[in-house]
């Protein structure tokens, strides 16, 4: 295991070639890892069930002291593999406030910033060769 990064340590069941993996990934295949699950109208409305945050999605917190807020995702940090949201602080000690990383499997998208014409692309695929299939497939009556 001296080599530095293998895309086949996902398959093992070892839990320190799972870590490894995780660890020193790539940040291409890191900013998958910053995956959160959609909500139940966006899962209907796009067929897809999670998707990487990206900056400006709005997102409502399912876990911790911060549960059930909503804000604006404000930084998404590949290298740590956290998110800061915007209005959710941690006052220090001296007074002064810090944003609070939250790891994106305790989020749950509930709007989608679309202004990349790419994001949704594997689902706009999807549905296009659904509809192909439709219009293509013989009647039988």
């Amino acid at each position: 295991m001296k080599s530095k990064f293998s895309t086949s340590w996902i398959s093992s069941v070892q839990p320190r070639k799972q870590r490894k993996y995780r660890f020193e990934a790539p940040f291409h295949i890191r900013h998958s890892f910053l995956s959160a699950n959609l909500s139940k109208e966006l899962r209907a409305k796009h067929k897809m069930r999670s998707i990487p945050l990206r900056v400006g999605d709005e997102v409502i917190i399912k876990r911790g002291t911060f549960a059930k807020q909503k804000g604006k995702i404000l930084d998404v940090n590949v290298k740590k593999l956290k998110v800061t949201i915007e209005g959710v602080t941690r006052k220090k000690s001296d007074g002064t406030k810090i944003n609070v990383y939250f790891d994106p499997s305790k989020l749950q998208i509930i709007a989608l910033k679309l202004d990349d014409s790419r994001r949704l692309k594997s689902s706009d695929k999807n549905e296009s060769k659904k509809s192909e299939e439709k219009t293509n497939a013989p009647n039988t009556k």
